[in-house]
């Protein structure tokens, strides 16, 4: 239990040394401001393949699991956006949507970077093409997973009329449709961790950060949303209409934070395992932090 806590606080220690809070930042705003432009490259693509409907599906897929509160303001701009005629796949403005996308790529790659403690060496044309390739897998992969979802209500409902009694396990389908966005989550995560960063890692050592990430993740979500339903006024009356914004960023910092910790405790791991550095305590951060306050930077 001792070398657990000791775990815990040294990535929590280097979380804070790495600036891990600014980072966390970074991305919630990085992921915000690509959103957008991510899902018009869907839209593009959906239209491509002759089912424009299929964007307004993988939109919804993307706040499945979004507090309601967060997930209803934003689903209606991205909705208002969405339903906005665009460019081509192949137009000036649909390169221009896939290049911002990326960005939030690059972000995500930054706080892996920096909380594996590793200096990227990869040019920075090659990371952003590689940022871009994700961009496209992705954006395939969330039309073909609402492809699926458009078609599961149609195979439920088939089900149904042949065996009525099947209607009884709507619950076990509701469960196992937020299994699902688990299971995207999970293999987001171990694709982030594993290629992201500059140097490779096992899925051993990949692996706690994950589950972490996962479980605070789902965990936060659900009170987030409980604590939005009773003070959501607050926020109306702080930014009055940006609130929906700062809910929005709000949410997605925390979610950052969680993302960026659960790198730092597989790296704290891996210290601990290898016996490379010295694990960060209360007292020796206490220590460093004073013998740098005598020597303050220029």
């Amino acid at each position: 239990m001792k070398v657990v806590f000791e775990v815990v606080m040294d990535a929590y220690w280097r979380l804070a040394e790495d600036d891990g809070w600014a980072i966390a930042s970074h991305l919630a705003m990085s992921t915000l401001t690509s959103m957008f432009p991510f899902l018009i490259f869907v839209t593009a693509l959906a239209g491509f393949f002759g089912s424009a409907e299929l964007s307004e599906s993988a939109a919804s897929l993307l706040f499945d699991v979004w507090p309601r509160q967060v997930a209803a303001p934003i689903a209606a701009e991205i909705h208002a956006v969405l339903t906005t005629a665009h460019g081509g796949l192949l137009t000036i403005g649909g390169l221009l949507a896939v290049y911002f996308s990326s960005s939030g790529v690059e972000a995500f790659r930054v706080g892996l970077n920096r909380a594996y403690g590793v200096r990227e060496r990869r040019t920075w044309w090659l990371l952003r093409l590689e940022s871009i390739a994700y961009v496209l897998v992705g954006a395939v992969a969330l039309l073909a997973l609402a492809f699926l979802v458009v078609l599961a209500p149609l195979f439920w409902g088939l089900l149904i009329s042949l065996a009525p009694e099947l209607e009884r396990l709507g619950r076990l389908v509701t469960i196992v449709r937020y299994g699902l966005v688990s299971v995207i989550l999970i293999l987001a995560l171990v694709i982030a961790h594993k290629w992201l960063p500059a140097e490779r890692r096992t899925f051993g050592q990949i692996a706690p950060g994950i589950v972490l990430t996962v479980v605070l993740s789902l965990v936060f979500s659900m009170a987030f949303g409980a604590y939005l339903s009773e003070y959501a006024r607050n926020y109306v009356t702080t930014y009055g209409g940006l609130a929906s914004v700062m809910i929005a960023l709000l949410f997605l910092y925390a979610l950052a934070s969680i993302f960026v910790y659960g790198g730092e405790l597989n790296a704290a791991i891996i210290r601990r395992r290898t016996h490379s550095v010295e694990p960060r305590t209360i007292s020796n951060v206490t220590t460093l932090s004073a013998r740098r306050s005598r020597f303050p930077k220029p």
